[in-house]
């Protein structure tokens, strides 16, 4: 089974849309959450997006990948800091993590790809 993380951030936002119109006061909470928990401080939103991409990887979460990989890409990760923090994430997750790493890695190179394709524009 391949996944494109690119259909499936866009199914999971489209299948999150019934979520804030039911319960609007707990997706604000989270939304809020989120964005304090990635503000700048004492880790830069960068590190701060490697440490959410390895716990998606150890938790299993195919979204989580998909939108982490895409912000890594926003943020200009490196490949080589993306594959450093996959490598923690087996360490920390073992075998099922190691499988989740390698849909990482595409991941991040599925949207690199697109990234390079809008550069060339």
């Amino acid at each position: 089974m391949t996944t494109h993380y690119k259909d499936l951030t866009q199914e999971v936002k489209g299948n999150l849309a019934a979520l804030h119109k039911t319960v609007p006061q707990v997706m604000k909470g989270f939304g809020e959450l989120g964005k304090a928990a990635l503000a700048p401080g004492a880790l830069d939103a960068k590190t701060k997006e490697l440490i959410a991409l390895a716990i998606g990887v150890a938790a299993r979460c195919d979204g989580c990948i998909g939108f982490h990989t895409q912000a890594l890409v926003r943020l200009e990760a490196t490949r080589e800091e993306v594959f450093e923090a996959l490598g923690v994430a087996v360490y920390m997750g073992g075998g099922p993590a190691t499988m989740y790493a390698s849909n990482a890695a595409a991941a991040f190179e599925e949207f690199s790809e697109e990234t390079a394709l809008i550069g060339d524009r």
